[in-house]
């Protein structure tokens, strides 16, 4: 599968962004999702992820109850809705995709777009 990210920008603290992430060459709705980011000097960390048949989704504590992950199969789309945004969320973000994402790790998935940056800052 080959995914392309798209959505990021700069926002003010307290905005929203939403990311989406198209895929292509297969079916989304046949992997686990998820989304992960990297900040400059710090390693790449799973923000959120949904395994292929399950309905809850991992969050990352430090973005529990700002963001939403979701997929549209229809579209073959995953998004993250980012709400309430702060500057320690700026980053580069990665949608990622993997056959059957065992966990929220960056070891684990074996799909990955290209990253779109993020900046929270006023």
């Amino acid at each position: 599968v080959q995914l392309q990210a798209s959505g990021g920008g700069l926002v003010q603290p307290g905005g929203s962004l939403k990311l989406s992430c198209v895929a292509s060459e297969d079916t989304l709705e046949n992997y686990a999702i998820g989304w992960f980011r990297q900040a400059p000097g710090k390693e790449r960390e799973g923000v959120s992820c949904l395994r292929r048949r399950e309905l809850t989704p991992y969050y990352a504590d430090s973005v529990k109850g700002r963001f939403t992950i979701a997929r549209d199969n229809a579209k073959n789309t995953m998004y993250l809705q980012m709400n309430d945004l702060k500057p320690e969320d700026s980053a580069v973000y990665y949608c990622a995709a993997d056959n059957l994402g065992y966990d929220c790790s960056t070891i684990t998935y074996d799909y990955w777009g290209q990253g779109t940056q993020v900046t929270v800052s006023s």
